[in-house]
């Protein structure tokens, strides 16, 4: 994200934004990029349009359009009736989204969004969920980074999985899913020892498992033979899912 925004400079290679080469245009293609940051940096003394305002003169709207520029980034937020509330008065979900109508506030090409929903409880993060969707039906761009697996898969169009810096593997969530860990998976619960014979059955067969936690999952189950399903017992049947290939191709243990 900073090598985007040209606070950092990449080390080797070449990136372009919007077709701007960066660092060399960096300020041209700020230009056309709302960026959202993790970190809270609102201006708490201001109310929510206050906010807006004051960022809609640094990102140089026209002066005749602010005015309806600040209504429809409140608006695209859900924050049109809060409008006028100080920001130290909100919620934390009402500055998050906040934080992202100010990115919006120009009507950017490009919105970035570092980690929109951490920390947040799963209702909060659900309105953001909705407002992100609602900027690509827009056709808006949006580049996010996240940890929350399901995030990803919910929203993205196109996911790159990085581990130790690099990507890994890239594609529509689909695709990545069926390439790396198939359609479905059976989770199994039992002792540590239950868990390792189940692990060791499904290796002999070719299969591919994951730990997690007290249970174990053999992924892409739709192909495991029948027989070893039935002799290894109860196991309960779940779709398989972005986190699966996260896992599998990251690892299951921290460096």
């Amino acid at each position: 994200m900073r090598m985007l925004t040209g606070q950092a400079r990449a080390t080797s290679g070449k990136i372009e934004v919007l077709g701007l080469p960066i660092p060399e245009k960096s300020k041209q293609a700020r230009a056309q990029m709302g960026v959202v940051p993790q970190l809270d940096n609102l201006e708490t003394e201001l109310t929510a349009r206050e906010n807006l305002a004051m960022y809609a003169v640094l990102y140089r709207v026209p002066r005749h359009q602010r005015r309806a520029a600040v209504d429809r980034a409140l608006k695209l937020a859900q924050l049109s009736a809060r409008a006028d509330a100080k920001v130290s008065e909100l919620s934390g979900g009402m500055k998050r989204r906040l934080l992202i109508a100010r990115g919006l506030v120009h009507d950017p090409d490009l919105v970035l969004l570092d980690e929109p929903t951490v920390g947040l409880d799963p209702q909060v993060r659900q309105d953001l969920w909705s407002l992100i969707d609602s900027l690509r039906a827009e056709g808006k761009t949006v580049l996010m980074s996240t940890h929350y697996i399901e995030e990803a898969e919910r929203l993205a169009d196109d996911v790159a999985v990085m581990s130790h810096g690099r990507v890994v593997a890239r594609g529509a969530p689909h695709a990545l899913l069926k390439e790396h860990v198939g359609e479905q998976a059976i989770e199994f619960y039992g002792t540590p020892a239950r868990l390792a014979e189940i692990e060791n059955q499904a290796g002999a067969a070719n299969l591919l498992t994951r730990r997690t936690g007290p249970s174990i999952s053999i992924l892409g189950s739709e192909r495991a033979p029948a027989a070893l399903i039935a002799e290894l017992g109860d196991g309960v049947p779940r779709s398989a899912n972005l986190e699966d290939v996260f896992v599998l191709l990251a690892g299951e243990r921290l460096e």
